[in-house]
């Protein structure tokens, strides 16, 4: 069965300007439901984790401990880009906590989901863009440290460069960084990842497709994963309004499922984080995500 991480704390509204993208995490699973895609029982609600030992084994300690008290100073809490509260941070935690879970799930069913996650701004010690725990790489460095996988491979495929799972995995053999991106957006100082690939504007589906289908076989024919974390972020949209690539919500569609194919063809375990999706209009964005959940459903169920 599909198991997707969702809790009502992810629609947690934010100060002005801040609450549209927030829509989706409501919006999405009541589309999925909707549709047929998804019954209720294929949602499961993480919680506020009371053992902070998976986050401490990725971040800093004095940094998640000013985060949790709020007593980050005012430098630090302006490069993550809102107001910072209890709530928000409760908020992080529980994303984390889903992110881990599903990486459980995805071991017994092959894959699962988060509806939110994909925090890949956040390093070891600070937070940037709206990312203060990286989700995906406190589950992977969960599963290595329980002996639940050996070889991790992250596919970032957010429009944006994976920076701070770059830096968190940096001269880590046990994790391969693979981060495909646009080249002149955010953030514009870029991180190195084990594989970097960066897209030039308008770079539209022929192109973007053609470069994904012969890295991501080569890379896991070298690298032999164990385990997967796919960010699918649906920014890649030629609508999206902090993308700067022009693909198509079929293009988009086709992207999600040459990953999940290969994940499923060579029976490698693979949790799924959001990510991005900032288009003008909301309908938009909760239709690309939902079609990775569609192609979930439908390639591994």
């Amino acid at each position: 069965m599909l198991k997707i991480a969702y809790h009502p704390i992810y629609c947690h509204p934010l100060p002005e300007g801040h609450r549209f993208p927030m829509l989706k995490y409501e919006l999405l699973p009541e589309q999925l439901i909707h549709e047929g895609t998804c019954i209720e029982d294929n949602f499961f609600e993480p919680v506020k984790m009371l053992n902070e030992n998976p986050i401490l084994a990725v971040h800093d300690a004095n940094y998640f401990y000013d985060l949790l008290n709020i007593t980050l100073d005012q430098r630090a809490a302006r490069k993550i880009g809102f107001p910072l509260s209890e709530l928000l941070i409760e908020r992080e935690i529980i994303i984390a906590d889903g992110t881990i879970k599903a990486s459980e799930y995805a071991l017994k069913y092959g894959i699962a989901m988060n509806i939110a996650g994909g925090t890949h701004h956040a390093y070891t010690n600070r937070g940037e863009a709206f990312c203060m725990l990286n989700d995906q790489a406190i589950g992977a460095r969960f599963l290595l440290n329980n002996g639940l996988a050996k070889k991790i491979l992250i596919v970032d495929l957010d429009v944006h460069q994976g920076n701070g799972t770059a830096e968190i995995f940096n001269n880590d053999s046990a994790v391969f960084t693979f981060s495909m991106h646009g080249k002149n957006n955010y953030p514009f100082k870029k991180e190195q990842s084990d594989l970097d690939i960066e897209l030039e504007n308008n770079i539209g589906d022929a192109e973007y497709l053609s470069i994904l289908q012969e890295t991501l076989p080569l890379l896991i024919k070298s690298q032999q994963p164990d385990f997967i974390y796919y960010l699918c972020g649906v920014d890649v949209i030629a609508t999206d309004k902090l993308g700067k690539l022009s693909l198509t919500i079929e293009g988009c569609k086709q992207r999600d499922q040459f990953v999940l194919d290969i994940c499923k063809s060579q029976n490698i375990p693979v949790m799924c984080s959001m990510g991005g999706g900032y288009s003008p209009d909301i309908k938009v964005i909760v239709g690309a995500h939902a079609n990775t959940y569609r192609l979930a459903q439908d390639i591994f169920f």
